[in-house]
């Protein structure tokens, strides 16, 4: 029996449909959520990764940055501040973003979180950091 899995950022729908496997970073940690998990609600990590394993083998990577997961008896819903594909990645703006990042004054949070994001989506793109 497949996962019925919706994953929403607040500007747009990025997927929707049935997968075998669903895992998520949150603050908790990593979560891996099979058909017949237990209900619950997690805060998802930011920066970081859900991977959607669909039924045809195919894995979705996306990078969120926010938000929470909701596991119930009808699937699992994302509900996620940003997210996007990890094919959508602009991995030149990217890697500017981190190098900015880095060189600003290391009190600045904006500046370490704009980092991690930064991070987040070389890594989901497959770069090395």
């Amino acid at each position: 029996m497949p996962l019925n899995v919706e994953l929403v950022a607040v500007e747009r729908q990025i997927w929707s449909g049935e997968a075998s496997m669903v895992i998520a970073r949150t603050t908790e940690g990593e979560l891996g959520i099979l058909p017949g998990h237990i209900p619950l609600l997690g805060q998802l990590a930011d920066g970081g990764t859900v991977r959607i394993q669909q039924e045809s083998g195919e894995e979705l990577v996306v990078v969120a940055h926010g938000g929470f997961l909701s596991v119930t008896d009808r699937g699992v819903s994302i509900l996620a501040d940003v997210a996007e594909f990890a094919s959508e990645i602009d991995v030149g703006r990217a890697r500017q973003a981190l190098d900015k990042a880095r060189g600003a004054d290391e009190d600045d949070g904006d500046a370490q979180a704009a980092a991690r994001r930064a991070e987040s989506r070389l890594l989901a793109a497959g770069e090395t950091v």
